[in-house]
C-alpha cells in the first residue's frame, strides 16, 4: 500500500513568499503576512515550522483544495486533512507529528504522527528511504513510495488478519483500510492500494484449529501471530497512523468524504533538488522542505513512473516462484 506528490510554489502572492521565508529561517510570519492568505486568526498560532506546527505551503494547498472541491460539491465534510512528508518520523523522542486534521467550522487542529513509504533497494535502482527521514517519492506501482498531491477519501474496507492473544484469550484482528482517490501524479492512488490505515500489522506465527471461526480454511485452521505497532515508523507507501488516532480520522471520514493533501509533489522535490544542485537558498527560492531532513537527505528524489515502474516489472518477472506460505501447527 503505498502514497506520493508535484509543484513548486506557482505564482506567490508577495506578502506570503514574505511569509514563507520567514518560516524558513525560523521565525514565526508577520500578522500581515500571514493575514493576506485568509488564514483565520486562529488558525495562524498554527502555522510554521515547530513541532506541531503546519508549513505555510501544505496549509494553503490544502486549503485550495478543499475549498475548491467544496464549492463543486464533491465534499461536504466540515474538516480536511494534510499531510507533510518532508517532516522527520521522530519529534523530541516521539512520533514525529506530519498529519494533520483541521475543522476550520469548530476552529479544531490537531497534528498526529504518519509514516511514509520505505521504498525498495533493487539490483538496478536504491530507491529505500531510511527510518527517519524521506528522500525518495513515486507514484510507481510496487515502489513502496509516497506521492505527495491531492486526494478524496473514499470508502473503507475492513479485513482480518488473524488471531493474536489478548487479555489471555485469543481474539480476531480486523484491520480496516480507508481508500484515496487522486488526481494529476496521483491518479493511480487505486491501483496502487493507497490509502489509510493504523500502523500495526500482526505478524504471523503459526496455526491453530478453531472450525468454529468463520475466517477458517478447509481444514478448521486460521492464522496466529503477534501485533507489531510501527506508529514512528514506515509503512509501504500508505498514510499510517497510530491507532488512537486512526479511530478519530475513520470516524471524522466514513460516509463523509473529505480531502487530503499530501506535500511535496513532484514539482517541489525536483525544485528543491535543483536549487541544493546549484547551492541556492531554499527560502530564497520561494522552496520549503524541513530543515533537519533536507541536512539528513542532502537531496531529495522523484522517481516518475515511466522510469521506475519498468525496473519494478523487470525485479518481479526475475523473482523465482515460491511454494504457497504452511504456517506450523501452533504449540
Amino acid at each position: 500500500m503505498q502514497e506520493n506528490c508535484p509543484v513548486l510554489l506557482n505564482a506567490l502572492r508577495p506578502a506570503f513568499a514574505v511569509m514563507f521565508m520567514t518560516v524558513l529561517s525560523g521565525s514565526p510570519p508577520t500578522p500581515a503576512a500571514a493575514q493576506s492568505t485568509n488564514i483565520p486568526a486562529w488558525l495562524q498560532k498554527h502555522v510554521g515550522t515547530g513541532d506541531g506546527q503546519i508549513a505555510p505551503v501544505v496549509l494553503e494547498r490544502a486549503r485550495e483544495l478543499y475549498q475548491r472541491k467544496y464549492r463543486r460539491g464533491e465534499v461536504r465534510n466540515p474538516c480536511y486533512l494534510a499531510k507533510d512528508a518532508t517532516r522527520p518520523s521522530m519529534s523530541v523522542g516521539k512520533p514525529g507529528r506530519r498529519f494533520y486534521i483541521i475543522c476550520e467550522a469548530s476552529k479544531t487542529f490537531r497534528a498526529v504522527s504518519s509514516g511514509y513509504g520505505n521504498g525498495r533497494k533493487l539490483q538496478r535502482a536504491n530507491f529505500s528511504n531510511g527510518r527517519q527521514c524521506a528522500r525518495n517519492f513515486s507514484n510507481a506501482e510496487g515502489s513502496k513510495l509516497t506521492m505527495g498531491g491531492a486526494y478524496v477519501t473514499a470508502e473503507t474496507r475492513t479485513s482480518f488478519k488473524g488471531y493474536h492473544r489478548q487479555s489471555g484469550k485469543r481474539v480476531p484482528f480486523y484491520r480496516t483500510f480507508l481508500l484515496f482517490d487522486g488526481e494529476g501524479d496521483t491518479q493511480n492512488a487505486r491501483e496502487r492500494a493507497i490509502g489509510g490505515h493504523p500502523a500495526v500489522f500482526l505478524k504471523w506465527q503459526c496455526r491453530f484449529r478453531n472450525p468454529g471461526s468463520p475466517h477458517a480454511d478447509d481444514e478448521g485452521y486460521v492464522p496466529y501471530g503477534k501485533l507489531v505497532d510501527y506508529t514512528s515508523g514506515r509503512s509501504n507507501g500508505c498514510t499510517t497512523w497510530s491507532q488512537t488516532a486512526s479511530r478519530e480520522i475513520l470516524a471524522l471520514v466514513e460516509d463523509n468524504p473529505t480531502t487530503l493533501y499530501i506535500y511535496p509533489e513532484s514539482g517541489d522535490i525536483n525544485a528543491v533538488a535543483k536549487a541544493v544542485q546549484k547551492g541556492r537558498s531554499l527560502s530564497r527560492s520561494g522552496l520549503y522542505w524541513n530543515a533537519a531532513c533536507l541536512e539528513a537527505i542532502r537531496s531529495p528524489k522523484f522517481w516518475p513512473k515511466r522510469t521506475l515502474q519498468p525496473i519494478i516489472n523487470e525485479w518481479r518477472r526475475s523473482l523465482p516462484k515460491q511454494p504457497p506460505l504452511v504456517l506450523p501447527i501452533c504449540r
